[in-house]
């Protein structure tokens, strides 16, 4: 069977089984199946696929039907233009979070001076997961050092590989636990630049209802408590504590969060409190600037 008729098989076993995007879908797997760029499909359409590459493709379409994520199938996902190593154990980047990184690398860029006086600038990621947003900073930023947070250690091991993928294990430190609490531990305080939070921020209550791609993520990763901002809220204070005077905040938020979240914010005393949408017009990130120490905002 050639590259053409395998893909048109695999279109309508996807098709009939539900899947979205069932040509889509089958070029990436066939693609990784056969160790090819998704544009050779259709260059050498017409070249046959060995038998050995059909029977992975095959399986791989029975694994897809039942609504595994193609990125846990194939074990890859871009992010800021790079690729990404995922599996069960991390949430699969999402374009939107893109907004997320490229708000913080433009705040980076703005600064007059680093905040400490050093050249170095501190920023935490926390709830890293894969590393997609630590290692995008770091690979875009040179001048600064990443700690990538997360709770879970089979995560940490994720964003690891990630950060040697990319070349920028030696300016991205993993820490586990809690939010930012392993720095505060630490003592650092005062001394950070920047805090980029993708939190859990779906409500417990919608959790039943995600579609079925969702559902093999980590549910860790996704639950938000009651109305999606229970972490946010626990990391309001903290980030406070790790930020200097003129740092950034900037979290990830779900739709119908992002003026509750503001409004928390500024109660706290934040300034240039911001809801930033995505390139679909939905509010996605809530960023805020960290007062000095006399109350004033710093430009």
């Amino acid at each position: 069977m050639n590259c053409r008729e395998l893909l048109i098989k695999g279109t309508e076993i996807l098709k009939k089984r539900g899947i979205n995007s069932p040509r889509l879908d089958a070029e990436v797997l066939l693609a990784s199946a056969w160790g090819r760029e998704r544009a050779d499909l259709l260059i050498f359409s017409e070249d046959r696929v060995p038998k050995e590459v059909q029977v992975v493709f095959l399986d791989l379409l029975k694994e897809r039907s039942k609504g595994i994520p193609v990125a846990y199938l194939t074990g890859e996902k871009e992010f800021m233009s790079l690729d990404f190593y995922v599996n069960f154990d991390v949430l699969i980047p999402r374009p939107e979070t893109e907004l997320l990184v490229e708000r913080v690398l433009k705040f980076l860029a703005e600064l007059d001076k680093p905040l400490k006086g050093e050249e170095e600038q501190l920023l935490a990621d926390v709830g890293t997961g894969s590393g997609a947003v630590a290692v995008s900073l770091a690979y875009y930023n040179p001048q600064v050092k990443v700690f990538a947070i997360d709770i879970s250690r089979k995560a940490l091991k994720t964003a690891a590989s990630n950060a040697e993928r990319h070349g920028v294990k030696g300016r991205v430190r993993f820490l586990q636990g809690d939010l930012i609490s392993p720095l505060l531990e630490q003592g650092y305080i005062g001394m950070g630049t920047a805090v980029a939070a993708n939190l859990p921020y779906i409500p417990t209550a919608d959790l039943p209802g995600l579609p079925i791609d969702v559902q093999y993520e980590p549910k860790n990763a996704l639950d938000g408590g009651k109305d999606g901002l229970e972490h946010c809220r626990r990391l309001i204070p903290q980030a406070g504590l790790f930020l200097a005077p003129g740092g950034l905040l900037a979290c990830e938020i779900g739709v119908g969060q992002g003026e509750v979240l503001a409004g928390l914010l500024e109660q706290e005393g934040w300034n240039r409190v911001e809801v930033l949408n995505d390139y679909a017009g939905r509010e996605r990130v809530v960023t805020a600037v960290k007062q000095d120490r006399s109350g004033g905002q710093v430009d």
